[in-house]
């Protein structure tokens, strides 16, 4: 189906629902990636300030920060450079327009269609690696 990545790119999930954070992990790590999970914006937040990831996959609704505010914290800090940001949604379509807004370069809908997934991720992690 989809080639292992073996150039060791690290995703960050966050989600504030360990199942999610779990079977995100499992499956990402089982396709090559490096995963590290926060289970809150603000988690997230300093973790992306220590060790950036090549990608995030971050849940909008979280219990300290929305999913948009750590968007936008993340497109304001001028020191980091382009991650490409994936926001994980079960709401409805309207909503979209705040993550775009925020700086997110697109939504996954929950339930969460892996190979969909898999197809984002690396339409992102090329567009970051070549450069566009």
């Amino acid at each position: 189906m989809f080639v292992q990545y073996s150039c060791n790119y690290r995703i960050l999930v966050v989600d504030d629902l360990v199942d999610n954070l779990f079977l995100l992990q499992t499956f990402l790590e089982a396709e090559g990636f490096e995963v590290e999970t926060a289970d809150s914006g603000s988690q997230a937040l300093s973790q992306i300030s220590t060790k950036l990831p090549d990608l995030v996959l971050l849940d909008v609704m979280l219990p300290d920060i929305s999913g948009y505010e750590v968007t936008r914290q993340i497109r304001q800090n001028h020191n980091l450079p382009f991650i490409p940001i994936l926001l994980v949604t079960a709401h409805d379509q309207t909503n979209a327009k705040l993550g775009l807004d925020a700086g997110a370069n697109d939504f996954i809908r929950k339930p969460i269609d892996f190979e969909e997934l898999l197809t984002r991720i690396s339409v992102f992690l090329q567009l970051k690696t070549h450069g566009g």
